[in-house]
């Protein structure tokens, strides 16, 4: 009963159905395409496989793309259709959407590593997408210190100094929040746009070595990946051994030094600085193909 009366009160009378509706999309896209892709790694026989033309195997992320293509075209051209046809084209945004961040690392790393380490940026952007989409559905507004309803009145507004600061000011906790994300720590990024301070921090300090900004601004400087390294493993191995620790407790026989060994070889294992950035390819230096000199035929005069 209360679930209805906040869904009454809160999504359809704020006009957010077409946004929960996006938010629904997006995880049944996200949990089918997750589901779909264990059983292709386990080639169970009854499930279809991956889709090929020809030797070309489709990923899709394709589909994702026509899918959010096709849905934002519709959402454009029928914006002001009834409620019931934005949310459906909404939700059909959102599916496809899921498929697209779904496979985000392959579109980054122009590289196939979705069972890698670096896969999990697939599954961060999937996890940012999700929170701040429920975020937008609750109410809450990430550039609070905005109306953009009153921006367009600035001409009129005899307070203009004290508007154009607000704007500023929304604008550059939109970059930090950007840098902060870049650098890996997404959580610190989403919950910054509401606490700014927690940007300052998360900007000024080291990034995670496996994340974008490690890989941008840290490729030719071994002494910051390596501190990144360093301190990234000191904060996730009490994690990694607690996990190890309930993993052995469950299995009947915890110890210690099992625990011990374990989580370094996890921390090695997983905890590794970002593959660099691929050389970049220009045109006018790909080999050019030389012309095949084809002897001329000589006609015969008579």
């Amino acid at each position: 009963m209360h679930v209805r009366r906040w869904w009454e009160d809160v999504v359809v009378a704020h006009g957010r159905l077409p946004l929960a509706c996006l938010l629904l999309g997006f995880i049944v896209g996200f949990v089918l395409i997750r589901i779909s892709v264990r059983l292709i790694r386990k080639q169970v026989r009854w499930w279809p496989g991956n889709v090929r033309a020809g030797d070309v195997h489709i990923h899709h992320m394709v589909f994702g793309v026509v899918l959010v293509l096709g849905s934002g075209m519709g959402l454009v051209a029928l914006y002001q259709s009834t409620v019931g046809v934005i949310s459906a084209l909404a939700a059909v945004f959102g599916l496809g959407a899921a498929l697209v961040l779904d496979e985000f690392a392959l579109i980054y790393y122009l590289r196939d590593v979705y069972w890698e380490e670096q896969g999990r940026t697939s599954v961060d952007a999937v996890f940012v997408a999700l929170a701040v989409t429920g975020l937008l559905l609750l109410g809450f507004h990430p550039l609070w210190l905005l109306d953009i309803g009153d921006v367009r009145q600035l001409r009129a507004d005899p307070n203009v100094p004290e508007r154009l600061f607000t704007i500023a000011f929304a604008l550059m906790n939109l970059l930090l929040a950007a840098i902060v994300i870049a650098k890996g720590k997404i959580w610190t990024g989403l919950f910054g746009m509401f606490f700014p301070p927690l940007l300052f921090i998360g900007a000024l300090r080291l990034s995670r070595p496996g994340a974008p900004w490690a890989r941008w601004r840290y490729g030719s400087r071994s002494g910051l990946m390596r501190r990144a390294i360093i301190r990234e493993r000191r904060y996730r191995r009490p994690m990694i051994r607690a996990k190890i620790f309930v993993q052995d407790l469950l299995a009947g026989k915890p110890d210690t030094a099992h625990v011990l060994r374990a989580a370094e070889e996890e921390l090695s294992r997983t905890v590794v600085p970002a593959p660099p950035a691929p050389p970049p390819t220009h045109i006018h230096l790909l080999p050019v193909r030389k012309p095949v000199d084809r002897p001329t035929e000589h006609v015969d005069s008579q």
